[in-house]
């Protein structure tokens, strides 16, 4: 079984050689590969050329007439060009090589004669060294800004320590727990995380382990062989695979099954699946980033807990970071105004203070919601009280600025009334409350996801049972 390959890399290269016949051997090497290369006779020439030319990575022999490949790295030192280069040494120059990366912080040095295969491969990982360097100095100024990092905006510390311990992992490959109540932005969270990291040009692979039924989420995640099981008509790669090279998100992992928590660990420990089916194991390279909604005290393995939470982030609720709310709601609209056609410029200070005072329970996601409706209302100006939906937003009478009340008489309680007819008048109540958000009754009635589906699926199969008889 071969090992899925990595996204090709390819960027632009300055050579640096006074020997024709070795600039030409590495200009064969490099034809067709997608790299972009020009070359200079020595490090004057280099010089000159890096004013024209903004090269990804610098390949310089060490011995040359006019200007060495020492002077051109200390030149480069100096400037602060932080270009990587490579240092070609010739046999017995060891001791200089190393010179010029303890001394001068050259990248990696090569031997020659240079072989292809190795000379690719490095120029690949100085490539990607140079960007995440790149991104590095991105994230700085992103987060010098009015609290923006990508499409993330928070300006309260709670944000800026968010965007903080962003800086801080999105450089390694360390396994990330991004923990939150729904609608706060944890595949934001995620996906900045990915942009950020020398794997932002990789896939990033999403997969909620609370909407795939228990038999469909291993062939997900790891992919099955044809005639693995009933349905499976031809082999299909699971998300490991297609996130090789890049990142995965398992979000709602509490909700993943007890059953397939011990292999989601194998493969966590070994890098390697194996394919439902399958007779081999497969290589993958995925930085794995994890997300839940709820305490995983009791939702998932100890030793998966603590494997996929080597760093945490704890993004906080929309109501305990209100000051947020006018810089969350700027940038809404104006994502709400390329995607409708609409020309809303702001909120009436009437509205803001509204925004101020509601409790927010369905926490980013809801304002989303209640923002795009008023600006499909509004067209053009500002909203107005009069655009925003009546009642004033959420259902839960313990977090609405104006609350609707509850209808009299939703739950009749009787003595001798069976228990499961009080839970699914209570539920069917809950969800009608929450307009039919299933993630926020779950939380409201203080159970999981997937028990409040199951009970909605067994509810539904007595009403059918009662409607055959």
């Amino acid at each position: 079984m071969s090992m899925p390959r990595a996204p090709k890399v390819s960027g632009r290269v300055l050579i640096v050689d006074d020997d024709e016949r070795q600039r030409a051997a590495m200009a064969d090497m490099l034809a067709g590969s997608g790299f972009e290369a020009q070359f200079a006779a020595d490090g004057q020439e280099a010089l000159e050329r890096l004013t024209s030319f903004s090269a990804d990575v610098i390949v310089s022999d060490l011995v040359m007439p006019r200007m060495d490949g020492f002077e051109l790295l200390r030149r480069l030192k100096d400037s602060g060009d932080v270009t990587p280069t490579i240092a070609l040494t010739g046999f017995g120059s060891m001791e200089k090589a190393l010179s010029a990366i303890h001394d001068l912080k050259a990248f990696w040095f090569l031997e020659k004669p240079v072989e292809p295969r190795s000379f690719k491969a490095l120029l690949e990982r100085a490539i990607r060294y140079k960007r995440s360097l790149q991104k590095a100095d991105e994230l700085k100024r992103d987060l010098s800004l009015r609290g923006v990092l990508g499409d993330l905006v928070g300006s309260s510390p709670a944000m800026q320590q968010i965007f903080s311990l962003i800086r801080q992992v999105a450089p390694t490959s360390a396994p990330v727990l991004i923990c939150g109540e729904s609608g706060t932005g944890k595949e934001l969270v995620a996906r900045e995380i990915h942009n950020y990291s020398p794997r932002g040009d990789g896939p990033f692979v999403a997969i909620n382990a609370a909407a795939l039924p228990d038999t469909l989420i291993e062939s997900e995640l790891f992919g099955h062989e044809k005639g693995a099981f009933t349905g499976a008509m031809e082999r299909s790669a699971g998300c490991f695979e297609q996130a090789h090279g890049g990142t995965i998100f398992l979000d709602e992992i509490g909700e993943m099954p007890q059953s397939t928590q011990p292999k989601l660990l194998r493969v966590l420990e070994d890098l390697r699946v194996r394919r439902l089916g399958g007779k081999c194991e497969i290589p993958v390279d995925a930085r794995v980033l994890a997300a839940t909604s709820q305490s995983l005290g009791t939702h998932l393995r100890e030793e998966l807990y603590y494997r996929l939470s080597v760093f945490q982030i704890v993004i906080p609720p929309l109501r305990e970071r209100k000051e947020d709310i006018p810089f969350i709601a700027e940038a809404l609209l104006q994502n709400l105004n390329k995607k409708h056609g609409t020309r809303v410029t702001g909120l009436d200070a009437d509205v803001l203070d509204l925004l101020h005072r509601y409790d927010w329970p369905g926490n980013v996601r809801e304002l989303r919601n209640v923002l795009e409706r008023a600006a499909i209302v509004t067209g053009v100006g500002p909203v107005r009280m009069k655009d925003l939906p009546s009642p004033a937003f959420g259902p839960g009478s313990r977090h609405a600025a104006q609350q609707p009340p509850v209808p009299d008489g939703s739950i009749t309680l009787q003595p001798g009334q069976p228990l499961m007819k009080l839970e699914e008048a209570y539920i069917k109540l809950t969800l009608d409350h929450v307009r039919g958000n299933r993630k926020l009754a779950a939380e409201m009635l203080g159970i999981s996801l997937r028990t409040l589906q199951n009970r909605i699926a067994i509810m539904r199969d007595e009403a059918k049972a009662a409607t055959s008889d």
